[in-house]
């Protein structure tokens, strides 16, 4: 089992609490698939974390609840006036993620600090965004009409039970009916991805938000066999390829361009006595590394591995041949 699931399982005890006011063991170890024993442990756990829990009898039955202002603490923080409108500014950035499932309660903090400050204050924040703004990813998808989908899905992946989904897939141009294990919801891109275990084909696959015609959540449940790795780590884009060793020789005209920025983790920069800068990166040969060297134009040329030079050259000639 990953090393998140228990954290993940008592989160989920955490919500299942604050969403039922009350609960018992035997409720809430139904709710999580797992045994009365494991909920006492993660009860204890997160009493020793200092969240505010309490059992009291009721008719008989111990329940358990989660103290509603359960952040109370933080009313004693005394934010400054540069914290709060910090976070207030921050605003313009997360509105870039609006379409994740996250937004509606993203929108309530922001409410409620903004109820926090005078009339006065919030209309001098407010005047901010103008003078920094973010915009979101070119082709990135409203996936907010998708409200219920991204609902059951995050639900099947806290709760590790199976679900069936009617998917279109790009790759064949057909619906096909997949039973999957949802390991996690992926927001890249601009847009939502389900990263799942398919039984059928013994692979974790990536599935297109926008894509799925229909999805039932099952009551039976699966065990993670992933690991740790993050989704897409190797990837300029979304993709799950093996890592290889890429080197891209950029123009001295646009150098300081690519020097300044991070590509991805695993880059390394090195100037040329020519002027020239090569850029080593440990990523996934695929469309989203072929696309992105092919928007320098003829100021990049790929190095190495071959088969990458031959790739963009094809490329680069099928393109030619269109004009």
């Amino acid at each position: 089992m990953p090393r998140n699931a228990e954290v993940i399982r008592q989160w989920t005890i955490l919500r299942e609490l604050e969403a039922s006011r009350r609960l018992t063991i035997d409720d809430m170890a139904r709710k999580t698939g797992v045994t009365t024993r494991t909920i006492r442990r993660d009860l204890e756990a997160l009493q020793s974390a200092g969240f505010p829990l309490f059992d009291e009898s009721h008719d008989g039955k111990k329940y358990w609840t989660l103290e509603q202002n359960a952040f109370r603490r933080l009313d004693a923080t005394g934010f400054t006036f540069a914290e709060l409108s910090a976070l207030y500014f921050s605003r313009t950035l997360v509105e870039c993620l609006a379409a994740t499932p996250f937004q509606k309660d993203v929108t309530s903090a922001f409410e409620r600090l903004a109820a926090a400050l005078t009339p006065g204050m919030r209309s001098f924040l407010d005047r901010l965004p103008l003078v920094m703004q973010a915009k979101a990813e070119p082709g990135a998808h409203a996936a907010a009409a998708r409200g219920k989908e991204i609902g059951q899905l995050l639900d099947a992946t806290l709760q590790h039970r199976k679900a069936v989904m009617r998917y279109h897939s790009f790759s064949s141009d057909r619906e096909k009916e997949y039973t999957i294990d949802p390991y996690r919801v992926v927001f890249a891109q601009g847009a939502l991805y389900v990263v799942a275990f398919v039984p059928e084909y013994g692979q974790t696959r990536t599935f297109a938000l926008e894509r799925i015609k229909s999805l039932s959540i099952t009551e039976e449940r699966f065990e993670p066999q992933e690991g740790e790795e993050p989704a897409f780590a190797h990837s300029l884009g979304v993709h799950d390829g093996p890592p290889e060793r890429v080197e891209i020789a950029f123009e001295p005209r646009i150098a300081r361009y690519v020097r300044e920025r991070v590509w991805h983790a695993s880059q390394e920069v090195q100037d040329r006595p020519d002027g020239t800068l090569l850029l080593t990166l440990h990523v996934s040969d695929d469309f989203a590394l072929r696309s992105w060297i092919l928007g320098f134009g003829p100021l990049a040329r790929v190095v190495s591995p071959p088969q990458l030079v031959a790739e963009v050259r094809e490329e680069l000639e099928r393109a030619r041949g269109r004009y």
